[in-house]
């Protein structure tokens, strides 16, 4: 009875008629499975079948009675599991067939371009002195930074460095003052090889970009973007200023910082706060400061986020082009992954909420619903 009840619960998965719970807990022990290279020892395939049963809905105690024994519920269900286990492995097959090209993640890559025109790719520099340009040497450490030390107390000059970062990179810079810039894919900064001699520490910004400024209240640091500047002595910050996003937003994490427009619109804010320029309008609110800061962390948060909004962060991340078919749904979707996901995992976790489905082609990724 108890045999034949089992053998029609995995063929109810196969033929696809399961329940939605009793298909999520068969793929989850699945892939429980998989995860422990396939443990098929007797204790262990006990344990997981009697989890199975206890948490499947309606099924309390129905298929294993107590009286089984050991052994032969032991022999039992690893023969069952293993019929199991080649019906789900072939249903995820094939639910995995669209991600048959993988497209792997973004990586620390950039190029530097001197003063004098001269373009250096950081990823494949060698470690140690670039070049020196205004009394300041440029070196790369085996951590993959770019740093500015000042080899000339007396150094002045206006010569200017850009970092570029393409879609698919990111990469960390010290300035000369010491301040610490991270930049996210499709970046630039601009900036000076030495402040010396200056009023005030101005760099130039497009993209995004996470700083921490060396604290110096003589001299201000200020980092000026398409449509706005940001003003400070020494905080910690985040600026998305992207071209395609509908608003510039500046989050800060600690300090002060004054955000102005060429308006003459100002606003300043606290830690915590967030400055949103939209419609040339400057507005402030409360920020949430994980989902500003995840890129840097390392992965990607989505609170109510719309689908047009997290694919155009994964096509700056992930170097993919996308385009949409028929009508995209507006649904707000709630989400934390890691970047260092190959592309399939971030989109087989959206599509688990239902509300879109992706093809992929080479690096195009069509959104559908």
């Amino acid at each position: 009875m108890e045999k034949e009840a089992l053998r029609n619960l995995f063929k109810k998965y196969h033929e696809g008629t399961c329940t939605e719970e009793e298909k999520a807990l068969l793929e989850a022990w699945y892939l429980e499975y998989n995860e422990h290279e396939l443990d098929i020892s007797p204790q262990k395939i006990n344990a997981i079948g009697n989890r199975i049963w206890r948490e499947l809905p309606g099924n309390h105690h129905s298929f294993l009675r107590i009286g089984l024994k050991l052994a032969a519920a032991a022999v039992l269900l690893g023969f069952l599991i293993s019929v199991c286990l080649k019906f789900i492995h072939i249903s995820i097959e094939k639910k995995q067939a669209s991600y048959t090209h993988e497209i792997l993640p973004g990586s620390d890559n950039a190029i530097l371009t001197l003063a004098n025109g001269k373009k250096i790719n950081l990823n494949n520099a060698v470690n140690g002195q670039l070049a020196i340009q205004s009394g300041t040497q440029i070196l790369k450490t085996s951590g993959g930074q770019i740093i500015y030390k000042i080899t000339d107390a007396i150094s002045t000059g206006n010569a200017t460095n850009t970092i570029n970062t393409p879609n698919g990179g990111q990469w960390q810079v010290i300035l000369p003052d010491g301040t610490k810039a991270w930049l996210n894919a499709a970046s630039s900064l601009a900036y000076p090889t030495t402040f010396t001699g200056q009023q005030n520490r101005t760099v130039q910004l497009s993209g995004e970009a996470y700083f921490e400024v060396a604290k110096d209240k003589f001299h201000p640091f200020i980092v000026k973007t398409r449509k706005e500047e940001v003003t400070v002595l020494g905080t910690h910050f985040n600026i998305n200023s992207y071209a395609d996003e509908p608003s510039v937003k500046t989050t800060l994490a600690e300090g002060h910082v004054k955000v102005s427009l060429p308006s003459g619109q100002t606003k300043f804010l606290l830690p915590g706060q967030q400055a949103d320029l939209k419609n040339n309008q400057l507005s402030v609110s409360v920020a949430n400061i994980e989902e500003a800061l995840a890129w840097k962390n390392g992965y990607f948060r989505f609170n109510d986020e719309n689908i047009q909004s997290i694919m155009r962060k994964l096509s700056r991340w992930y170097n993919i082009e996308v385009q949409y078919d028929g009508n995209i749904p507006t649904d707000g979707m709630n989400g934390k992954i890691s970047r260092f996901k190959n592309i399939s995992q971030v989109l087989k976790a959206l599509e688990a909420t239902k509300t879109v489905h992706f093809k992929v082609e080479g690096r195009r990724v069509t959104v559908m619903k």
